[in-house]
């Protein structure tokens, strides 16, 4: 079910409360807003409102033997990826960038945020279908600058189909198949990159993939490659 509201502060946060107070609410189930005015992102990062873009929540509960959640966020760049595939067979330059964002060609397209509460974890996804922001420290874009944006109605049906298509298959089989198709939709090998780790380091590198565990491989100026478990990943100029 796709429940949409016209207004709200956060379609993330409006999830985590309802987990909190108890509410059974079911994986599968989707709440979309039309415009949300504490929209947010990694990071403490905001988030653009803009009307037609698609915002939207959805829940997976934790389940024994499933792999580990922080590769939800492979999961939901996959499904986002073959959404706009599907939709927009025509469109090229769709890449996955490490860990989470969706970018067409060089500039952020979309955005997903991971929030654990309980037995669930929310995770709530923001697409620029009609418009983007302007961003201080990276490119952004929108569908519109290459041609009709999908409506967002039939986009947010389309992507709770393949993310539990994708969700169902990570349950099954577990992440060796998630990621070889993130590899596979991912920007080049060697594309340099800066990450700037969570203790306040920077590296500076070259991507190499991911591991087997979902986390990314940076080949150093060196020759030697660094594994990066999280931290804030920008293509390098």
């Amino acid at each position: 079910m796709i429940r949409t509201v016209p207004e709200t502060g956060s379609t993330n946060a409006d999830l985590l409360d309802a987990l909190r107070e108890g509410d059974p609410l079911r994986e599968g189930d989707w709440l979309v807003a039309d415009r949300q005015i504490s929209g947010r992102g990694r990071q403490g990062r905001g988030w653009h409102d803009g009307h037609g873009n698609f915002m939207g929540s959805t829940i997976v509960r934790n389940q024994p033997g499933q792999p580990p959640a922080y590769t939800l966020s492979l999961l939901t760049a996959v499904a986002l990826f073959d959404t706009l595939q599907t939709l927009l067979p025509t469109l090229h330059g769709l890449v996955l960038k490490w860990p989470n964002d969706l970018l067409i060609g060089d500039a952020k397209l979309s955005g997903i945020l991971l929030e654990a509460e309980r037995d669930a974890v929310v995770i709530g996804i923001g697409v620029n279908l009609v418009s983007a922001p302007e961003l201080p420290d990276r490119k952004s874009a929108a569908l519109t600058q290459f041609g009709p944006a999908p409506d967002r109605d039939a986009f947010a049906e389309s992507l709770a189909a393949h993310f539990a298509g994708e969700l169902d298959r990570w349950r099954t089989y577990g992440l060796e198949p998630l990621i070889h198709t993130w590899n596979a939709a991912s920007m080049a090998k060697g594309t340099p990159l800066s990450v700037h780790e969570p203790n306040g380091g920077r590296v500076s590198g070259h991507f190499d993939g991911l591991q087997p565990d979902g986390s990314m491989r940076l080949r150093l100026a060196d020759g030697t490659t660094r594994v990066i478990h999280a931290g804030d990943v920008m293509l390098a100029p």
